[in-house]
């Protein structure tokens, strides 16, 4: 099956138009590129789930607080193209930034609780930028469902609870976090892992799922060399953030989780 890019939004609105119209129904899968095992289970759960799957590569510049993380940021293209391809994902949105922000940013979408703590409290504007950006690929797509990984756990709460605020149409689905044989959560970000790091990365997932407590977690990962933002129990979760040789990693496990 041969993949269609899009790279002009009106013309995928004319095409998505015409679906409607025929009766097809749409997944739709953002991303920042970069795939990886995660984005492939979550387009695996869409083209089950619906007749056709969207989905849009956009680095998204208004969630990045650190302009040297933005600019790091990996954007292998041509191999995401390929992968898609691969998975049968058959329609790719590429906007740019001009289609996405023609007002420059100066309307945004704000939260006003959740996103003010954990990854919020850290990450100064980072969910204005996320939920702005989702809402306009959301109205784009004008998908029936949309497929987000719950590793990005207070992310995903957080479009939940906008789409619901705004009377969206499309239904958010949540989709567990796919995980190396080791346990540590598949991230573009363990490619920036050293040898050495990757080697001890999984000791958060494990930290997070066998301590008995967020507090106990916390000190054990410090006690291992992680930097700490912060573990926290929150919404039947526990949530972290944590960060190995200069790279953040987040991650959370279920409450009551077998240890």
């Amino acid at each position: 099956m041969t993949t269609t890019i899009f790279d002009d939004v009106s013309r995928w609105r004319a095409e998505r138009l015409a679906q409607i119209r025929s009766g097809t129904t749409l997944g739709f899968v953002p991303t920042m590129g970069a795939l990886h095992e995660g984005h492939v289970s979550l387009i695996r759960r869409s083209r089950a789930e619906n007749s056709r799957t969207l989905v849009s590569i956009f680095v998204n510049p208004a969630q990045f607080d650190d302009p040297r993380d933005l600019a790091n940021y990996p954007r292998p293209l041509e191999k995401d193209l390929a992968l898609l391809e691969a998975e049968h994902a058959e329609l790719v949105l590429l906007p740019d930034q001009a289609q996405l922000y023609p007002d420059g940013y100066r309307y945004r979408v704000s939260e006003t609780q959740c996103s003010r703590t954990l990854e919020g409290a850290h990450r100064p504007g980072h969910f204005e930028g996320v939920l702005t950006v989702v809402l306009k690929l959301l109205q784009i797509a004008q998908a029936e469902r949309a497929y987000f990984g719950e590793k990005d756990w207070q992310q995903l709460h957080l479009v939940r609870g906008m789409a619901e605020a705004f009377f969206l149409t499309t239904r958010i689905i949540g989709c567990p976090t796919v995980r190396e044989p080791d346990g540590l959560a598949v991230s573009s970000r363990n490619q920036r892992l050293s040898p050495r790091d990757r080697q001890q990365a999984p000791d958060f997932h494990r930290a997070l799922s066998s301590s008995p407590s967020a507090g106990v977690a916390a000190r054990a990962l410090e006690r291992a060399g992680f930097a700490v933002d912060y573990v926290e129990d929150e919404d039947a979760r526990r949530i972290g953030a944590v960060r190995l040789g200069g790279v953040r990693l987040i991650d959370n496990v279920p409450l009551g989780e077998p240890r």
